[in-house]
């Protein structure tokens, strides 16, 4: 059985891939913007690329963690998340509310992916 270390840094791999599925970290905007909606479309384009070094893309998704700083937030990262999603293809999903990195950052994401 190998595994597969993508994007490996000092602390974290962006992605590890075992048996055919590839397991993303956390994911938070890189540039956090004012909005959480704007933090979500950064951190969707972020979760595409590593989703892309995987050999795999959103349409494989099987599962997704969304924390929000603040659970006001998640209608307008609703938006931006159905506009993002392949219909037909939804993972399960949990919202949860929690401290993140820094009080600029509102979103977080974190998603498993068949390959």
């Amino acid at each position: 059985m190998d595994i597969t270390y993508v994007g490996s840094g000092t602390r974290y791999s962006r992605a590890v891939i075992f048996n055919g599925v590839a397991y993303l970290a956390g994911n938070i905007a890189k540039e956090p913007g004012p909005t959480a909606a704007e933090q979500a479309k950064m951190i969707l384009s972020q979760i595409e690329d590593t989703l892309s070094l995987c050999g795999t893309d959103k349409s494989k998704l099987l599962t997704a963690t969304i924390v929000f700083a603040d659970m006001r937030d998640f209608e307008a990262v609703n938006e931006v998340w159905d506009s993002w999603i392949v219909p037909g293809h939804l993972p399960t999903r949990t919202p949860i509310e929690a401290k993140l990195l820094t009080p600029r950052h509102l979103v977080a994401m974190q998603v498993t992916a068949a390959v």
